[in-house]
Formats: C-alpha cells, structure tokens, sequence
C-alpha cells in the first residue's frame, strides 16, 4: 500500500471538498452553523478504526476521542475534559467504547511486550489483563487475544460510568446510555459485548454479565 505524500493530502483534501460541495450544495456552511451529534465514540488511536466510516456517520454526527487501547482513566483529563463536554454541553444520548480486534496495545499488554514510553499507558490494560486472569487462562491460547481486546472494551465502559460526570448527568435525569462494543479489523463489522447500562443502578449485575459472557463465548 502506497503513503501519499503531505502534498497529496493537500490535493485530496480539494477534491474531496470541492466534491462535497458539489454534491451536497451548502454542506460546509450547515456544518459550521451547529454540532448537535447524538453519540460519543471512545475509541483506539489505530488508523485503521475511523469512527465515521465504521458507524456510516457523517461529520457532525459523532463526537471522538481515541488513544492507544480505547483506555478510560480517571486521572485522564483529556479524556474526561471530552466527556464532559459531550455530556454537559452537547447533550450525547449515547457514548460507546470501541475496542478493536487486534489492536496492538492490548497484544503488548497481554503479552508484557515493551513497546516505550506507552508501556506506562498500558499498565491500565495490563491490570484488566491481571483481573481477568482466570477468564484468560481457560480459554485456547488463540482465543485470548480476542477476548482481552473485548474485556478491555467492558472494562473501560465500567471506568466511564464511575466518572463524576456521568454520575451527575444521571443523578439529575438526564438520558445517556454506555455502550460496550468491538470492531473486527477483518470483517468491518461491529461486536455488540452486551455491556449496555444507562444508569449506577445494576452497574455490577451488567459487568459481570458481559465478562461472563467472553468466557462463554464461541470462538473460530
């Protein structure tokens, strides 16, 4: 596969708003005058997992934040800072946490590879790694890599919950629903892993059930 060049990415970026513009006459001016996206994807960094293209959603209808592994940290206040934002300003209905199938993250934590300054960052996989140890362990070797890419995902779905700005957004009424899901790299297709809450209450009841899950899994 070919890498365009800085100067390409110039040239595409004409084409492809001369395009929009032609086809969809007044797209950018729309776009400028509002942002009222009713979904938040947290998300990997890899540049094989664009949220738009994967959803089928244009721009303006879903707000992003990625990093390495799709982690959520309370002590991350970019990644907070963005949540906050999408819940309190923009009023997301719904924020999804995006793992993907071989992510590259979640293969150095599984396996304790150094990779750098990162290997900091991926402590916090390694310890979903360390909690799920026994899920791990009884599966196929094979497996495992799957399932700690779909544990990870369940995992920071739980951490997004337990934020202060989800906490408060719920404990004043307001409707905004987690979502747990996977994507696989080699189908284009997105995995429900069924780690779906909307409130603190049954927050326990639903993790336990989504990990359950990954242990019970088939797998090919």
């Amino acid at each position: 596969m070919t890498t365009a060049s800085i100067e390409e990415l110039f040239a595409n970026n004409r084409t492809w708003a001369a395009r929009m513009e032609h086809e969809r006459p007044g797209f950018f001016t729309r776009l400028l005058a509002q942002q009222q996206p009713r979904f938040m994807w947290i998300g990997c960094s890899d540049s094989r997992v664009p949220a738009n293209q994967i959803a089928g959603l244009e721009p303006g209808e879903v707000f992003v934040h990625r990093n390495v592994a799709n982690v959520v940290v309370h002590t991350d206040l970019n990644c907070l800072s963005t949540v906050q934002y999408a819940v309190d300003q923009l009023r997301v209905e719904h924020l999804m946490v995006v793992g993907h199938y071989g992510c590259g993250g979640v293969r150095a934590a599984l396996d304790g590879t150094r990779v750098g300054l990162a290997d900091n960052w991926l402590r916090h996989v390694q310890d979903v790694r360390d909690r799920h140890r026994d899920v791990l362990e009884m599966l196929p070797a094979a497996w495992r890599y799957d399932a700690l890419c779909e544990l990870n995902a369940i995992t920071q779905v739980l951490h997004l919950a337990q934020t202060t700005v989800l906490l408060d957004a719920w404990a004043r009424g307001q409707k905004v629903t987690l979502h747990g899901w996977c994507y696989g790299l080699k189908d284009g297709l997105i995995h429900n892993l069924h780690m779906t809450v909307d409130g603190p209450q049954g927050l326990d009841v639903a993790y336990r059930a989504a990990v359950a899950r990954v242990a019970a899994k088939r797998r090919e």
